[in-house]
């Protein structure tokens, strides 16, 4: 693949969480780290499981996409780092991903309907139907589901 075929906006980064294959926007991509050591510490947001430092920098990690699989990834995984925008404000982000990740070039479908909103079209790559992923998206409904509401009482 030339370097002006991965410039373009259909550019994508396949990860693999357990049996499924899941597509991010290669732009928002900055790297696959090596299984670094993750800083835990107590908090009450269920979907972030630590922190990761790197590059000088505090990199929330989200386990997002292996709940999307159904299982959790090995203890020897790797991070995919990846940006998040809040408006003008951008954040790096990590995501556990057990395996390499690849990249692929083609042109993303629009999702069947009735999926989630996080789920922004679709690849066909080798036969394979692979979702496409808005990894903001993603989290903020990942984070919705796991805030249960508190006693009635609490919320008045």
């Amino acid at each position: 693949m030339s370097a002006g075929e991965t410039s373009r906006g259909n550019s994508f980064v396949i990860l693999h969480a357990g049996d499924r294959r899941f597509a991010l926007p290669a732009s928002i991509v900055t790297e696959l780290a090596p299984p670094l050591r993750m800083h835990v510490f107590p908090h009450t947001t269920p979907i972030v499981s630590g922190v990761l430092l790197r590059r000088g920098r505090i990199v929330p990690v989200y386990d997002g996409i292996p709940a999307l699989a159904g299982e959790h990834v090995s203890a020897q995984r790797f991070y995919l780092i990846a940006k998040r925008e809040f408006g003008a404000v951008e954040e790096l982000s990590g995501i556990p991903v057990d395996g390499d990740g690849e990249l692929a070039t083609g042109e993303m479908q629009p999702p069947p309907s009735g999926l989630p909103e996080y789920i922004v079209g679709t690849l066909a790559i080798g036969g394979e139907s692979i979702e496409v992923l808005d990894f903001s998206a993603l989290v903020a409904a990942q984070s919705a589901v796991s805030h249960l509401p508190g006693p009635p009482e609490a919320q008045s």
